[in-house]
């Protein structure tokens, strides 16, 4: 078994134009101050990191590295959420997602899916290029608007709609198997990868690729009322990525999963910040060392009460506090009696 690695934190909620959270190296800084070993880049924001510099330049990576590291931090992973949405959108949602490219590019789906296929390429090769082994990102969505579907979904569309998602992803997975790094894809609500189910859908299409792999985060699985300790138990060989984050569901009779078009303070599903929600973070920890998880604990915070830089300083301890120090040896060695085959076959009479 391993240790999993951290505290470590996901930079992408915290990032801002005021100081210190408004360059890499003070908000690095501030976040070892708190208790973080890690940190988690959001490569689409140019305060911290210019994606396409680190993927062409090996100096330019080992200056970022460098920045990291001389705040007595790592690199976890590098973050491509919003050009991994765009990969697959569904034309609905065209105008809403302007937001997350170029502005030269509002409006236009098949320019905006072309830059963001060449982002994830660019973050294979930052990826390398920083040493790092894992990568995290959304899967997109061409289905998301009939998933509760009425009227009934047509015979065939989500055949035809994992067929088309796989048909862009690969190109791109292979690029990440070209720089032995694992693409992980945070199953998330507006995903059309937002369970098991999906994922496993999605993985036959590209078969069973290697680098399609997993970010578990536990949250998205309590507002979907998903077994989210059992999750581990079928895909733990998939799971390359944590992120820690809490939530909680209380459903009324008034409103439940969807929510009733409220803000986030007033569902019955929310985000909430780290020990304040209802994820089982040891049996999540204790599941995760026994399968031999082999990353970091990456504290992604949300929560629409809490402040933010409380939210980072009681996650960072409570991270602390949860890893567990796994063991080398058993618990009652002390009463073994050595090995011993000739013994063994006459305790078994043999």
């Amino acid at each position: 078994m391993k240790t999993i690695k951290g505290p470590a934190i996901f930079l992408a909620q915290f990032a801002d134009d005021r100081a210190p959270f408004n360059n890499l190296k003070s908000i690095c800084e501030w976040m070892a101050s708190v208790g973080y070993y890690g940190v988690q880049i959001p490569s689409w924001d140019s305060r911290m990191i210019d994606l396409q510099k680190a993927a062409e330049s090996q100096t330019y990576a080992d200056e970022i590295k460098g920045i990291v590291n001389e705040a007595g931090l790592e690199i976890t992973e590098l973050s491509t959420h919003l050009q991994g949405q765009l990969v697959a959108v569904h034309p609905a949602y065209n105008e809403l997602f302007d937001g997350f490219a170029p502005a030269n590019l509002a409006g236009d789906l098949k320019g905006k899916t072309k830059w963001a296929t060449q982002q994830l390429k660019y973050a294979a090769k930052a990826s390398k290029n920083l040493g790092l082994t894992a990568h995290a990102t959304f899967s997109g969505a061409l289905m998301w608007h009939t998933v509760y579907p009425w009227p009934q979904r047509p015979a065939g569309l989500v055949e035809t709609g994992f067929t088309e998602l796989a048909k862009r992803w690969m190109p791109i997975l292979d690029v990440f198997e070209d720089n032995g790094v694992n693409l992980c894809y945070e199953l998330h609500p507006g995903e059309d990868l937002h369970d098991g189910i999906t994922f496993e859908m999605f993985l036959e299409k590209v078969n069973n690729h290697k680098r399609a792999n997993i970010l578990y985060d536990p949250s998205h699985f309590v507002l979907q009322c998903l077994d989210y300790l059992q999750f581990i138990d079928f895909y733990h060989e998939r799971i390359k990525m944590f992120h820690v984050k809490d939530a909680e569901f209380n459903p009324t009779g008034k409103q439940g999963v969807y929510g009733g078009y409220q803000s986030w303070i007033d569902r019955a599903g929310r985000f909430r910040s780290l020990g304040d929600g209802q994820v089982d973070f040891s049996g999540i920890f204790s599941k995760l060392s026994q399968y031999d998880f082999d990353g970091w604990a990456v504290l992604e915070w949300e929560c629409a009460i809490k402040h933010p830089e409380q939210g980072a300083i009681e996650g960072a301890q409570l991270i602390a506090d949860h890893i567990i120090r796994v063991t080398d040896k058993a618990f009652d060695d002390f009463a073994g009696t050595g090995a011993d085959e000739n013994f063994n076959k006459k305790i078994l009479g043999i």
